[in-house]
């Protein structure tokens, strides 16, 4: 996964909305209705944070009648975890790295 994805997701990630809205699709699809039920903002609002973290790759959307769908995208979240797990946090800059 390259940085830039890794900060666009990160960015995506950095807003309490978006973030609790990826946890919610966690355990699986969720309509846009059910989402909204669950936040204090408007449609508008919503397809914005949507928007978001459809295009940096985290959520994707299925279209079913006029409602939209969304759910995690499996392949992007794994490479993010791949990413944060290469991260080590090192003390005194030697062989003290976690």
């Amino acid at each position: 996964m390259q940085e830039m994805d890794v900060a666009l997701i990160c960015k995506a990630l950095g807003d309490a909305n978006r973030l609790k809205i990826v946890k919610m699709l966690s355990d699986g699809e969720k309509c846009g209705c059910k989402l909204l039920e669950a936040f204090e903002i408007t449609q508008p609002t919503l397809s914005h944070h949507m928007k978001i973290l459809c295009e940096c790759g985290l959520v994707e959307t299925r279209k079913e009648g006029k409602w939209s769908h969304y759910s995690l995208n499996c392949g992007t979240l794994s490479s993010f975890k791949a990413f944060i797990g290469t991260l080590n946090c090192c003390k005194g800059g030697g062989s003290e790295c976690q």
